[in-house]
């Protein structure tokens, strides 16, 4: 009886009345409309980034309705239109209020992606992803949803060159003259910067983060590196998306059959290796948690041990940008991440038994693409690596109880001594009063100043902002008068950032953090040999004390937030202040009453635990 009523439920006129407009206007067949569904999704946002997504979407979309029917080889699924989630540009918006609105686009791509998938109730997906946040919400919400899924990126632009000089550009290069008093070189400059389409070039956090998805297992590795403009991309790649998807659907392979522990930790050691983005530790969280992980640092990896592989056993492989000369472009050019991921394979840093959206393992998945040697030029041995050690370091001591603190060390260009750098603070309570700074008084800034920027954490933006604008200006800054300015922050950092700048310290100065008592002329020490950022001052507990209750009378006098933390002026930034929650656990929006995992009973019949995948 109940089966017989699911059925008359399942066929109501006004509910199938649009199934079966839709399957006309895709040109599927009408008794298709009760089955499970499959579709496209694709990142979209306001910049260069997201131009090249569409035609991937729609090229992909129509391979899948050649596959979608009653005939051999066929699927016989109801196909869903595409559907395009948004963000805003990080290029466009850096050293902008707009800013606080880019690492929240990883939030809002998660959730409406989430309402898509859910809603619509998706059996099997391929997603064009873009940029760099909605990748990682894209992620995210595929194992939350964890149905048949798979990821392709849509590739990097290719680098720009000044004509006068010949030198290759990009958007970091743009923003390191932003200081320069030459007005027509700047416009020369950003007129060259980024020619074409496609996400940033470097290796800054779209490519650490498109590796990251491709070595976690949810990306084929040969669509990592070609350029968003690579025409594998419009014709050979969709298929072969969409044969993937086929074999995992009939096969059951869901997102969370695919990223496990040893794939997480996969991953994180190639983002070392390539001297990726700091931002990599504030995704890997996320990711985590939606993989049915609670807490990713005790989890999948300890701070110890990421500090351990970083710094004494995974070394720098590749000479990119930022920090170094070549591209994306590049990479693909010597053979792809795929070379990256064969070398430390065969050096034994990588599980080459972790499975794949290809259905093979990843050890299978690099030797079925015929992956050369390193060429020893732009991707370097681990025999001969570009840097001995591991591009990223986390940070505890006083200033960072909680070790979130991360520094990109394959992106400092000076200032440590015995691998310690001791500088005096110089306190700017939020990036706008740096940013005049430096615009307006730069001769302030002094050998050795430690630049701290505060207020800019989850809560105390809201939003995490990035700060390529700033790191840039110190920057060029110090290239040219040859002295040493760091920066630390509750804030984060572009991909392309360089420099001795310290982001995700925490907890952030709007929770009453140890970052919010720093004083100006403060001794900051920042030691790796140890691995630790420390305030000389806040060791003496007398000190820190009547720091600490000063900051609470303003806090308690301005009705319990600091008048420092920015504006929450609209409805999300609201939200994200409210349920923002520390670098450590993602800085995403998460309610403290929401568990890290699905709840028991849901963890329970699914199979999963707390601290323990099904498979």
């Amino acid at each position: 009886m109940s089966s017989s009523k699911s059925v008359i439920i399942d066929r109501h006129p006004g509910r199938s009345s649009q199934t079966i407009g839709i399957a006309r206007e895709l040109g599927t067949e009408i008794d298709l409309i009760h089955e499970p569904s499959v579709g496209v999704v694709g990142n979209k946002g306001d910049s260069q980034c997201y131009i090249g997504v569409q035609r991937k979407v729609e090229a992909i979309h129509e391979a899948l309705r050649a596959k979608i029917g009653h005939g051999e080889g066929q699927m016989a699924l109801r196909l869903v239109q595409p559907e395009y989630t948004v963000a805003t540009s990080d290029g466009i918006r850096n050293g902008t209020r707009e800013m606080r609105y880019s690492l929240i686009g990883r939030e809002v791509t998660q959730d409406s992606l989430n309402e898509h998938l859910s809603a619509t109730g998706l059996a099997g997906t391929v997603a064009v992803v873009a940029c760099d946040k909605p990748p990682v919400g894209t992620l995210s919400a595929l194992l939350e949803h964890n149905t048949p899924a798979i990821i392709m990126s849509d590739g990097s632009i290719h680098p720009g060159m000044d004509p006068n000089s010949n030198e290759t550009l990009d958007i970091v290069a743009a923003y390191q003259v932003a200081g320069s008093d030459d007005e027509d070189f700047k416009f020369h400059i950003a007129c060259h910067a980024c020619p074409g389409y496609g996400s940033c070039g470097g290796m800054f956090t779209y490519n650490t983060m498109q590796t990251f998805i491709g070595v976690v297992g949810m990306q084929p590795l040969e669509m990592v590196a070609p350029p968003s403009d690579d025409p594998r991309r419009t014709v050979e790649f969709p298929q072969l998306l969409v044969g993937y998807l086929q074999q995992m659907i009939a096969n059951g392979v869901t997102p969370r059959d695919i990223v496990g522990r040893d794939s997480l930790r996969n991953a994180v050691i190639v983002a070392m290796a390539v001297g990726g983005s700091t931002n990599v530790v504030l995704h890997a969280p996320e990711i985590a948690r939606a993989a049915g992980f609670r807490n990713f640092w005790k989890d999948v990896m300890t701070p110890e041990e990421f500090n351990h592989l970083s710094q004494h056993v995974v070394p720098v492989l590749t000479d990119a940008r930022p920090y170094g000369r070549y591209s994306m472009v590049d990479i693909d050019r010597v053979g792809g991440v795929q070379v990256i991921v064969k070398e430390l394979m065969d050096a034994g840093l990588l599980n080459g038994d972790v499975p794949t959206c290809t259905g093979e393992t990843l050890a299978e998945q690099v030797a079925r693409l015929d992956t050369p040697k390193p060429d020893a030029d732009v991707v370097h041995t681990c025999a001969s690596p570009y840097k001995p050690t591991g591009g990223l370091r986390l940070l505890g001591g006083n200033l960072s109880p909680d070790y979130s603190a991360i520094l990109k060390l394959a992106g400092v260009e000076g200032g440590l001594e015995d691998n310690t750098f001791k500088g005096r603070a110089r306190v700017f309570e939020g990036e706008a009063d740096l940013l005049t700074a430096l615009d307006e008084t730069p001769e302030v800034f002094q050998n050795h100043d430690m630049v701290i920027v505060r207020y800019e954490g989850p809560s105390g933006a809201p939003g995490m902002p990035e700060m390529l604008d700033s790191t840039s200006r110190i920057t060029t800054l110090c290239r040219e008068q040859g002295i040493v300015v760091g920066l630390m922050t509750d804030a984060r950092f572009s991909g392309g950032s360089v420099g001795l700048v310290i982001g995700h310290v925490g907890p952030e100065a709007a929770v009453g953090g140890p970052i919010a008592l720093i004083e100006n002329g403060d001794e900051i020490v920042a030691d790796l040999n140890t691995n630790e950022l420390n305030c000389t001052q806040l060791q003496d507990s007398a000190v820190k004390a009547a720091r600490q209750a000063a900051w609470d009378k303003v806090v308690a006098a301005n009705g319990g937030l600091h008048p420092n933390c920015g504006v929450a002026d609209t409805r999300l930034l609201h939200r994200m202040r409210a349920s923002g929650v520390p670098a450590t656990q993602g800085g995403g929006m998460h309610p403290e009453r929401q568990l890290w995992v699905r709840d028991e009973r849901t963890a329970v019949a699914s199979g999963f635990t707390p601290s323990n995948k099904h498979h």
